[in-house]
């Protein structure tokens, strides 16, 4: 427990038998779950799970029987974390991109109640523009100008970022069914957010 609060961390998995060990392995103690949703992988990323799972009871494994798109994969977990009744969602990926010490200052916010939904922002710094390529920096920037349109966030800034955490009344607010499953899937869910007028923080 982080707080007095519930945590599990969503992973979405799609052939990440190279990454996912890594993932697991730092995930912080004060995690409660993982739940890794694997979307029909092709490569061994099943097999690294359950042996690992072997040592670690946090772990939960659910497999996809076709590939159903990322956002597809985290609405499977969302679901099953919310009626696990947690407290606090977060999504990680597989790919050992998310630092879990940066896991604290998205959850903060969201478990001391000031805000219903924390994202990570990977342009804070000037080294985004060094490190990103040029062509994802710029499609990165022009999506987040469109989701600020259509979503209403406007001090969001890296609306693509999928670095989250989320409290449980957006986790059962939200009809999971309906994200969008592919491409743009942190975006189509800010829109869903709005919605419901819930409180955004980047």
């Amino acid at each position: 427990m982080y707080k007095n609060k519930k945590i599990a961390v969503v992973i979405p998995c799609y052939n990440e038998e190279t990454q996912i060990k890594g993932v697991i392995e730092t995930m912080p103690q004060y995690i409660d779950q993982i739940v890794i949703v694997d979307d029909f992988s092709e490569d061994d990323t099943v097999s690294v799970v359950q042996n690992l799972a072997q040592s670690d009871s946090r772990i939960e494994l659910i497999r996809h029987l076709k590939n159903g798109g990322c956002g597809g994969a985290l609405a499977t977990g969302y679901i099953w974390v919310r009626d696990k009744d947690f407290d606090v969602a977060v999504r990680m990926d597989g790919d050992g991109q998310m630092d879990p010490n940066d896991l604290k200052i998205l959850l903060d916010p969201v478990v001391s109640g000031e805000t219903d939904y924390s994202k990570g922002n990977r342009l804070f710094t000037g080294e985004a523009f060094i490190l990103i390529p040029k062509a994802r920096y710029f499609g990165n920037s022009v999506l987040t100008l469109l989701t600020k349109i259509a979503s209403g966030y406007w001090h969001v800034a890296d609306s693509q970022s999928g670095y989250t955490a989320m409290n449980s009344d957006v986790l059962r607010t939200l009809d999971w069914r309906f994200m969008y499953t592919r491409y743009g899937q942190p975006n189509h869910l800010l829109i869903m957010l709005n919605v419901f007028n819930f409180r955004v923080r980047d």
